[in-house]
């Protein structure tokens, strides 16, 4: 055996200790290696009489194992699968739930393990850290499972995320253990759960001190010489009860199906073919429910949608955060202390994310009561969190010592970078980026956290361009996920590899853009919530709207989305791009709707406790009744599909010209900064992913259409008339 994955040591009394640790890898997961070593396993394990049982553990402190690599389903291996025969596709997928089934049965036949004619060897697990997907999976098909009494460790099956099912029998082993529900609510939401709740439900068989797992896994091995599944003994029966003449279950396959589809509005595929499984493999005998729940995994890997989700929402995610746009010329920086200029809403976020990465901030702003309140915002948080159990008061009390608000530029002298935050007017920040520059040291980086105004004019009123950049933060900052990181025409590379560096340390996904008016996000979502205040001044009904946009994935509705950012901010940006523009500002048609809703009738968003919904104290909104008043409802309303269409193309065209004019320099990055910056719906793997799914041909085919019918912002970009004329398509061409 080579030795990359894993290593087995057997004792005196014949207990093979299988540890998994594969070399070069900061976690285990199922790739090629581990699959050819454990199957071989597998087979010694079952043909050696020597070998009486088996304990398996891991190697490593970050876990026990992560699941499937999914670089491997996500890239050749899918090629390669989809040019061999049927039968050889079915057995590759099949290849895990083969292994894992003969590991349990030592390779007995099933009829005679429920017999009694004949018993498995016994194996059991000894996990020290999270076991995910494929992981926890492997621990269900031993006989015995010991996890540490650790609460931080994680124990799921988290495949749905990515458009997947468990597909190492985790759809027939959860409910064979913990009952139909608690197997549904896991495989179908996708969030782990601790080891108390996984030993309350039955998936696992005890909870030890770390030091003890693996002796305490041996001595049940030791003790259970002849082991079986509980499934595998005569007469079993699911916890709960299974079945289709079962009340309970037949109750719980109806309510499921219903529930599954009002939340994920039938865009989720694996969450159907998840409780297909449940459903189907518990009428069935079990290797029968296995092949059942193979068939399930292989239709959703080869899927487009599968595809686009893993390469979206898991490899090029990763990518990014894992600096793929970093300048590699340039040494790692190492950032202890960060100076936050401005306490405001923004500003104090940033404060918090960059004490919880680690880093001393000092909070600057005019008034020490403001900059208290910026740090009060932080000492919200953590009290929220201590309260839930989510951090310890020490932790918490830590991070709050790190945040020291103050009035006092020269507090400013030795910090190792600086993050602007203060209000969007460039003469304000000009004067700021001026009194701080006249205290920091000469190698600090100057980053400005603007949502529209161009680096490259901020940076002039700096003395040293080269360490200026911007840096993008969404609101909540320490809720949103997406940093958009902007250099501009005199940024020089150490800006940009500190900026990184920053982003990495506080935990999230940078993209990087173009400088220009609101780069790449605030290039799309003004577009977006136009056409839907457009369908409202049209006299769509505002319910239809917002359904629509739920409908089609997104997070929440485009009017919501207005109140949440105010109606006060579009019309101040709207006037602030009219003023700038001069003769070139264009019209974007709901100039004269946000001037009733702003000025006449002062519904200004959430913050002034109405928009386009009400805001009542008791936190039940709704939407605005009165919106018909000022914007009488259309007599013939469109279909749900026709706004469906309409406000996944406000959101695809705009994406589509920030790509043509380079805004965004890769589809991938295109891809993740709508997903995370903004809620583009995720089962489609972005904006790029979408229209490459579709064809770029039909895009713009559609495209042209809905520019005939609403207006010339529809119509498509000529790269992209171009690359359909070419049957180009983008990720194979970037």
């Amino acid at each position: 055996m080579s030795e990359q994955a894993m290593t087995v040591s057997i004792d005196a009394d014949g207990i093979a200790l299988v540890t998994i640790d594969l070399k070069g890898q900061s976690m285990n997961v199922w790739n090629e290696a581990l699959m050819t070593e454990f199957a071989a396993f597998v087979e010694k394990f079952c043909a050696d009489d020597a070998i009486k049982g088996a304990v398996i553990t891991s190697g490593k402190a970050s876990g026990f194992l992560a699941g499937a690599d999914l670089k491997m389903l996500g890239g050749g291996g899918l090629k390669a699968m989809q040019t061999a025969s049927e039968k050889d596709r079915f057995e590759a997928v099949f290849a895990l739930n083969r292994m894992l089934r003969k590991l349990e049965t030592s390779g007995k036949a099933a009829k005679a393990l429920q017999n009694g004619e004949a018993y498995a060897k016994p194996v059991a697990a000894a996990v020290g850290g999270l076991a995910l997907g494929g992981g926890l999976e492997l621990i269900l098909a031993c006989h015995y499972r010991v996890v540490a009494d650790d609460p931080k460790i994680q124990l799921g099956v988290p495949e749905v995320q990515v458009g997947l099912l468990p597909g190492g029998g985790g759809t027939q082993r959860l409910p064979r253990l913990a009952g139909l529900q608690n197997a549904a609510m896991l495989a179908t939401q996708g969030q782990p759960i601790d080891p108390a709740t996984a030993l309350a439900q039955g998936i696992i068989s005890e909870i030890a001190p770390r030091d003890q797992i693996v002796a305490k896994a041996k001595a049940w091995v030791k003790a259970n010489p002849k082991a079986a599944q509980p499934w595998d003994k005569k007469g079993f029966k699911y916890p709960g009860g299974a079945g289709p003449t079962n009340p309970a279950a037949v109750q719980f396959h109806m309510a499921s199906n219903a529930m599954a589809q009002r939340e994920t509005n039938h865009n989720y595929p694996a969450v159907q073919y998840i409780l297909s499984c449940l459903y189907e493999g518990s009428v069935v005998p079990f290797d029968t429910a296995l092949k059942i729940e193979s068939k399930y995994f292989f239709k959703l890997l080869t899927s487009p949608q599968t595809r686009n989700m893993i390469r979206t929402l898991f490899i090029n995610k990763q990518a990014a955060e894992k600096g793929e746009q970093r300048p590699k010329n340039v040494e790692k920086s190492t950032i202890r202390k960060v100076g936050v200029l401005g306490a405001g809403m923004m500003g104090a976020g940033i404060a918090y994310v960059t004490a919880k990465g680690g880093a001393e901030v000092v909070l600057l702003d005019r008034e020490m009561k403001f900059a208290e309140k910026g740090k009060a915002y932080s000492v919200g948080i953590v009290e929220k969190g201590v309260a839930r159990g989510k951090v310890s008061k020490e932790k918490g009390d830590e991070l709050l010592a790190r945040i020291r608000p103050t009035t006092d530029y020269g507090d400013l002298k030795d910090v190792d970078m600086i993050i602007e935050a203060v209000f969007e007017d460039p003469d304000i920040k000009a004067d700021v980026i001026k009194r701080t520059e006249a205290v920091i040291g000469k190698s600090v980086i100057f980053a400005s956290n603007t949502s529209t105004l161009p680096i490259t004019g901020l940076a002039k009123n700096s003395e040293r361009p080269d360490q200026f950049i911007g840096i993008h933060f969404f609101s909540p900052v320490d809720k949103m996920p997406l940093v958009e990181i902007i250099p501009g025409e005199k940024s020089g590379d150490r800006s940009l590899a500190t900026a990184l560096d920053y982003v990495a340390m506080i935990k999230k996904t940078p993209i990087v853009v173009k400088d220009t008016r609101g780069f790449y996000t605030n290039r799309v979502v003004p577009p977006y919530l136009n056409e839907a205040m457009l369908m409202v001044k049209e006299g769509i009904s505002p319910a239809l709207i917002e359904n629509a946009s739920k409908m089609l994935g997104m997070p929440v509705g485009p009017l919501a989305l207005v109140d949440e950012t105010s109606l006060e901010l579009g019309k101040r940006v709207m006037e602030a791009t009219k003023k700038e523009l001069g003769k070139d500002y264009k019209p974007s048609g709901v100039e004269d709707l946000l001037n009733v809703m702003v000025d006449k009738l002062g519904r200004l968003g959430r913050k002034s406790g109405g928009g386009f919904y009400d805001y009542p104290a008791d936190g039940k909104k709704s939407l605005w009744k009165g919106v018909a008043d000022y914007f009488p409802p259309a007599k013939n309303q469109p279909t749900a599909d026709e706004v469906k269409e309409r406000i996944l193309y406000a959101q695809l065209i705009p994406a589509a010209h920030c790509f043509a004019e380079g805004i965004v320099h890769d589809p991938q990055s295109a891809d993740l900064g709508a997903i995370f910056g903004w809620g583009f719906a995720p089962w489609t793997g972005g904006p790029m992913s979408y229209i490459d799914t579709i064809g770029v041909d039909a895009f713009v085919r559609k495209s042209e259409s809905l520019a005939q019918k609403y207006g010339a912002r529809f119509n498509p970009p000529q790269k992209f008339r171009d690359m359909a004329a070419k049957k180009e398509t983008l990720y194979k061409a970037a």
